[in-house]
């Protein structure tokens, strides 16, 4: 068998492992064997890779793999679970960055080796423009969930998104009649550069888990384009994958929050009217609590639904939690947790933090299914959660009309624990809050919860 064959051969066997590695990475349970797949395929490819005698010399690898693990082992000592959005964000950033430093790379050479065609050239374009879009998207993306920064206001920005579209095509028409200048490559990745920032900047910070994936998806396609240029098939398989799975999550992201990808997109986040009155709503209404009253509520409860948000990533409240629910299942208590699927500022926030925590996959219930369930539930403890809990998202009018969300309000006794009264990303008050099955607990989630296991472990 000749090194051709044994390449591609190598990458029939990795394109494999990574569709196996997806399919489980689709329920907690198998995510874990899913993601050693993933990897053992990218290790298979790799190595399939260095076989290649085209390649780079392997000191030049060398150099930079170690440059790259130790950027990586960095980021991984120093990011702390409530930032994973973040670094999630610039791993889209810098990826779509990679597929036009290395398709600028190939396609150079392939135009002095006279070997450039119009399949070649119009990947090429392809890479420059969705690499482009989605390195300073990303970019923008971070800086708005990093809180350091908000963007750039950009007057009447649909217009200039379409005309910054216009000539991004403009500048890839040219490359195809014109390849062997550069320079429209380069005012292609510079076209794409500003559209990523004036397309990411006006997004509001509550539609963040629809442009991670959305970006997520972006990556894969410019590294599947740059396998076009480079006429390496599992590059072009593994782009598609991402890029596949990235839209369908996108997709389940707008569902989930009953907005559309081109209201994401090119329009503001819908935000409460000057008319909301968050005192109408808890004026004398609101019922404090106690870590000791929530304490002989769940001593009693036969079954528990724990909701969590992205407070209780702010907190770093996951082992808490965890350390709870161990008490409560020593007492006989069934404890679940119910994940909207846009909790957190990214997909699967709530998933990563809970697993971190070593907490049982199968306790993590999604909203379709635990929804039902709510009626026979004892106790709700809402930890760090608000629009994706508020009653209003039933209403026929208002920012959040529509949107799926967990009916935590229909169980017994709901046992909200937030700092404040505050409101969420859709900045309307909440029902939930005033309620008259529902307590507020007052402080910071894990404090709380600390304070909660504590007085039940003394009963």
């Amino acid at each position: 068998m000749s090194s051709e064959d044994l390449i591609g051969l190598g990458y029939v066997v990795a394109a494999i492992l990574f569709i196996l590695g997806l399919k489980g990475l689709g329920k907690p349970r198998t995510a874990v064997r899913g993601n050693q797949l993933g990897a053992t395929g990218m290790l298979i490819a790799v190595l399939v890779t260095l076989a290649d005698r085209d390649i780079v010399s392997f000191w030049q690898l060398a150099v930079g793999v170690a440059i790259g693990t130790g950027i990586g082992v960095l980021l991984a000592l120093r990011v702390e679970m409530t930032s994973m959005p973040q670094l999630v964000a610039l791993f889209n950033g810098f990826g779509g960055l990679a597929s036009v430093l290395v398709g600028a790379a190939s396609f150079f050479e392939a135009v002095g080796r006279g070997q450039d065609d119009l399949q070649l050239t119009v990947a090429a374009a392809l890479t420059a423009f969705i690499g482009a879009v989605t390195f300073t998207g990303s970019i923008i993306a971070f800086t708005k969930l990093q809180e350091s920064w908000d963007g750039i206001v950009v007057p009447a920005a649909p217009i200039v998104n379409v005309a910054l579209v216009v000539v991004s095509i403009v500048f890839g028409a040219l490359m195809v009649s014109d390849p062997d200048e550069r320079l429209w490559f380069w005012l292609l990745v510079a076209t794409a550069s500003v559209l990523g920032v004036t397309v990411t900047s006006p997004i509001g910070g509550a539609d963040m888990p629809v442009v991670i994936a959305l970006l997520n998806s972006l990556s894969g396609l410019a590294a599947s384009a740059a396998g076009f240029v480079l006429d390496n098939a599992l590059l072009i398989i593994a782009g598609a994958l991402v890029g596949a799975s990235g839209l369908i999550l996108t997709a389940i992201m707008t569902k989930a929050m009953n907005r559309t990808l081109v209201n994401v997109l090119f329009s503001e986040a819908p935000t409460a009217g000057d008319g909301v009155d968050a005192d109408s709503v808890y004026a004398g209404k609101v019922t404090s609590t106690s870590a000791d009253e929530v304490a002989m509520l769940l001593d009693t409860a036969e079954r528990v639904a724990i909701v969590p948000g992205y407070g209780l990533a702010v907190a770093q409240a996951q082992h808490a939690v965890r350390d709870l629910t161990r008490v409560l299942e020593e007492n006989g208590t069934e404890v679940v947790f119910g994940i909207h699927p846009v909790a957190g500022r990214m997909p699967g926030h709530m998933n990563v933090l809970l697993a971190e925590a070593e907490i049982d996959y199968g306790a993590l219930i999604e909203m379709d299914v635990i929804n039902p369930t709510f009626d026979q539930t004892d106790v709700a403890i809402v930890l760090g959660a608000n629009d994706v809990v508020n009653p209003v998202a039933r209403e026929a009018e208002g920012p959040i009309a529509g949107m799926p969300i967990l009916d935590v309000d229909r169980a017994r006794v709901v046992v909200v624990i937030k700092r404040s009264l505050s409101p969420g990303f859709a900045g309307i008050p909440n029902p939930l809050f005033a309620a008259d099955n529902a307590m507020m607990l007052y402080g910071d989630g894990k404090a709380a919860v600390v304070d909660i296991t504590k007085s039940l472990a003394e009963m």
